[in-house]
């Protein structure tokens, strides 16, 4: 169960690189403004706001390779929550897809990793 719990982190954490190089890099090129529905104008003006949007999206990405690559649940586990939260005010505050593009991988994945058991530790006792 955890090469599924691990695959699907894997998958948010990919998902969130791909945003960070939508925002940063792609805004303003056709794919970015297709994607995003966006005007070159509006692509434009926004470009700035969308590069630190993307930068937020790799540190996510980051914490959640860090995560796998260390085998620490806890970090699965807090950044996953992060993810979901930036989903959920997203889809409160810009686009509800926003919500079920972001939240609902983060939350299934979240839901594998937490029914994988944590490692043993030993007791002090």
């Amino acid at each position: 169960m955890i090469w599924i719990a691990n695959l699907f982190v894997a998958l948010v954490a990919a998902l969130h690189v791909y945003f960070l190089i939508l925002e940063m890099f792609l805004w303003t090129k056709p794919l970015g403004l297709k994607i995003f529905r966006n005007s070159i104008e509006k692509a434009t003006d926004s470009a700035v706001l969308a590069a630190n949007q993307g930068l937020y999206n790799g540190f996510l990405a980051a914490g959640l390779l860090w995560g796998l690559f260390s085998g620490r649940r806890d970090l699965k586990i807090f950044f996953l929550c992060c993810v979901i939260l930036a989903g959920v005010y997203g889809g409160l505050t810009a686009k509800i897809s926003i919500l079920y593009v972001q939240g609902v991988p983060a939350l299934a994945a979240l839901l594998a990793v937490l029914s994988t058991r944590p490692p043993r530790t030993r007791s002090r006792l």
